[in-house]
């Protein structure tokens, strides 16, 4: 048995009561925990012997709008080139977001925290879902791993996803005026509001987007002539 089989057996049996859902890929254990129990089965990662997950090496948010689509088909060229630029399969950015994908009664939002136990050398992916898509809320982790307070900083500015009890919950890395969270599937590229410096206000001001809304990714069709069959080959020239 390996490493990840034999944690996630323990992990199996720890957790029943909790019904997680628990999948190994590729040596990565991931750990489905319910919104409502988050809080416990974090404690219990971290508290018993067994476990021992000192620490949280990284916490972050998902949008897993329209997952498992493609936004552009990009499987084949013709003779207006890739359609990765032309055609737009309404699935992502930019586009009309639709609901999750795979299965039924899917959630958009996540948070996913990675754990790490130097006691048993293991890490372990811990993830659960947000209840609700419209205003996305989940406990914070603050009082169990002090450390990921600018990472639940981060995942609100980023993803509008609200960390109750988390005691400075502000932006990080946006502007104090930016409006909405730019890693959310449906923000535009093009973002929804500029900056420039007014001469007359001398002051920085914010207007709307004056860019003309585009696919960021240009279509390129490359001449090569290694790709024509019907071209004859170059003529050696030179003393033999």
């Amino acid at each position: 048995m390996s490493k990840a089989d034999a944690l996630a057996a323990l992990l199996t049996e720890r957790l029943s009561e909790f019904e997680p859902g628990i999948e190994i890929y590729r040596g990565q254990i991931t750990l489905d925990a319910p919104c409502e129990r988050w809080i416990e089965i974090a404690q219990m990662l971290r508290d018993e012997e067994a476990f021992s997950f000192e620490q949280v090496s990284d916490l972050c948010g998902v949008d897993y709008a329209a997952f498992g689509q493609d936004e552009w088909q990009t499987d084949s060229a013709t003779g207006t080139g890739f359609s990765r630029g032309v055609v737009e399969r309404a699935t992502g950015r930019g586009a009309q977001v639709v609901r999750r994908y795979s299965e039924p009664g899917g959630r958009r939002f996540a948070v996913v925290v990675h754990l790490l136990s130097y006691a048993h050398n293991h890490r372990l992916r811990l993830r659960t879902y947000a209840p609700d898509d419209a205003l996305p809320v989940l406990p914070s982790l603050i009082e169990l791993w002090p450390g990921v307070d600018w990472f639940e900083r981060e995942a609100f500015d980023l993803f509008g996803i609200v960390f109750d009890g988390h005691p400075d919950l502000r932006r990080i890395l946006t502007d104090y005026g930016f409006v909405g969270h730019p890693f959310r599937k449906d923000f535009p590229l093009i973002g929804q509001v500029e900056m420039r410096y007014d001469p007359d206000k001398k002051r920085v001001v914010y207007q709307p987007v004056s860019i003309e809304p585009r696919v960021l990714v240009p279509k390129v069709i490359r001449d090569d002539h290694r790709y024509e069959l019907d071209r004859p080959e170059p003529e050696e020239t030179g003393d033999a």
